[in-house]
């Protein structure tokens, strides 16, 4: 109260002299002075103490707020009307400690006081202006989510069919280490398991390699004995589009064992404890084929060798024996079916090649036209492209020189042949006009008085 009274009676005073001030202007001029000049001259004098009340009045608020504080800041008593000095380096706003600021060494260019050396400071967390990415020591990691059970089926199908195509066990293994399969791991050998049961003995055997160079590296044998049993668990819903199911699975099941994907307790397991009649025929296929063998060998030929992994010797083997068990039986149907197991759609004319090698030779037409007959149900099955069977028939052009060495009318039973093949649409004419004939050259006749015929 005692600070307002005060300032009350400041601004009491400061009226007061203007008034004062006002009143003695005011006796100057009214003796000569026109009422126009008067009256501006008035207004003058009332802006003019306006102007002095409003600096009075604020030099009174800011030596009443020093005051409170008890300190007078950078103010000199001796000053002239009050003024601050503005040379003093001491805080003008009366809430520091009294000490110069900065040290004494923010003046204008300055960066620091002399003889200051700055250490290297650790950045704060906690302030806004902290960026973690500027960081030296910050380490980024890939966080991948862990798949969810509804999804595995999606994302496995597609790399388990790829690899049916390429056969690299080594690409599986990466991209698995890419998902977070996390808990169901195991399902992924369930899966290609089951995909392969549907496919074709050489999708079984890359199944078969597979489990085995993933086991240890990226499943483990705890993992195969899962994906097994539930494998087991859902036979009766596979034998429904694979009806053979139990017996395949029985054989995975002694490959595994044998291959050491799964421990030799695993069938010990299961002894008398198994109520489905499907899962116990599986398991004794298994226990049956691991008995045959003497040593815990490998069971490599289980699913036999499928398709390209065949070497090129059995290959020719088996198409010779085919073509000579048809000219025996005649059953196309047979042979038809014995082609399609050796899944090599890539090297079908070698079948071709053998059989028209026989044809040439065999004694008599049967061999002729029952190869031709072969022949003609493969091409209209589409079993044998014509890429294929253009391969054929021209390796068999290429090489008939030297089969005429062992065949003396091979040119002759050649050209008899393609045209039958020819006649029943088997071939092309440009494959017909391609076939190599050679002419009787006559030398020396009779009649011709032993003149050679040129």
């Amino acid at each position: 109260m005692a600070a307002d009274g005060a300032g009350m009676f400041s601004h009491d005073e400061n009226l007061a002299d203007a008034n004062r001030s006002y009143s003695g202007d005011e006796a100057e001029v009214n003796g000569n002075w026109t009422p126009q000049e008067k009256a501006l001259h008035e207004a003058r004098l009332k802006a003019k103490a306006k102007r002095r009340l409003r600096k009075s009045s604020s030099r009174n608020s800011t030596s009443e707020s020093l005051s409170e504080s008890g300190d007078v800041a950078g103010g000199d008593p001796n000053s002239p009307k009050g003024k601050v000095n503005t040379n003093d380096r001491k805080s003008r706003t009366g809430k520091g400690r009294g000490l110069p600021k900065k040290g004494g060494a923010g003046g204008k260019g300055v960066w620091g006081a002399a003889g200051m050396v700055y250490e290297d400071e650790e950045p704060d967390m906690r302030d806004p202006n902290y960026d973690e990415s500027s960081q030296g020591d910050t380490v980024y990691a890939t966080v991948v989510p862990e798949v969810d059970e509804k999804e595995l089926e999606k994302m496995v199908n597609p790399i388990v069919q790829e690899y049916f195509e390429h056969g690299d066990t080594k690409e599986v293994q990466m991209l698995l280490k890419e998902l977070n399969l996390g808990q169901h791991k195991y399902e992924f050998s369930s899966l290609a398991v089951s995909l392969s049961l549907e496919g074709k003995a050489s999708h079984r055997e890359l199944t078969s390699r597979l489990l085995s160079d993933l086991t240890g590296k990226v499943l483990s044998q705890n993992d195969m004995s899962r994906a097994f049993d539930k494998i087991l668990k859902e036979l009766p819903d596979l034998i429904l589009d694979t009806p053979e199911a139990p017996q395949m699975l029985g054989q995975f099941i002694a490959r595994a064992i044998a291959d050491h994907i799964l421990p030799m307790s695993f069938l010990d397991c299961y002894k008398g404890k198994v109520v489905c009649e499907h899962s116990r025929v599986a398991l004794d296929r298994a226990a049956v084929l691991l008995t045959m063998k003497r040593e815990m060998v490998r069971l490599d030929n289980v699913w036999g060798v499928g398709g390209g992994l065949r070497p090129v010797k059995h290959l020719v083997k088996e198409m010779n024996l085919l073509l000579k068990e048809y000219l025996v039986s005649g059953e196309v149907s047979e042979a038809e079916r014995c082609l399609r197991d050796l899944e090599v759609p890539h090297f079908h004319h070698e079948l071709v090649y053998e059989a028209i090698v026989m044809v040439l030779e065999s004694k008599g037409d049967t061999a002729s036209h029952m190869m031709m007959k072969l022949l003609q149900s493969f091409w209209k099955t589409g079993l044998i492209t014509v890429d294929q069977m253009n391969r054929g028939f021209q390796r068999v052009y290429n090489e008939l020189p030297e089969i005429n060495l062992d065949v003396p009318h091979a040119h002759s039973i050649m050209e008899a042949f393609v045209d039958l093949c020819y006649q029943e649409s088997v071939i092309t004419k440009q494959l017909r006009d391609a076939c190599p004939s050679r002419g009787r050259k006559r030398f020396v006749s009779e009649g011709d008085g032993g003149v050679i015929k040129r």
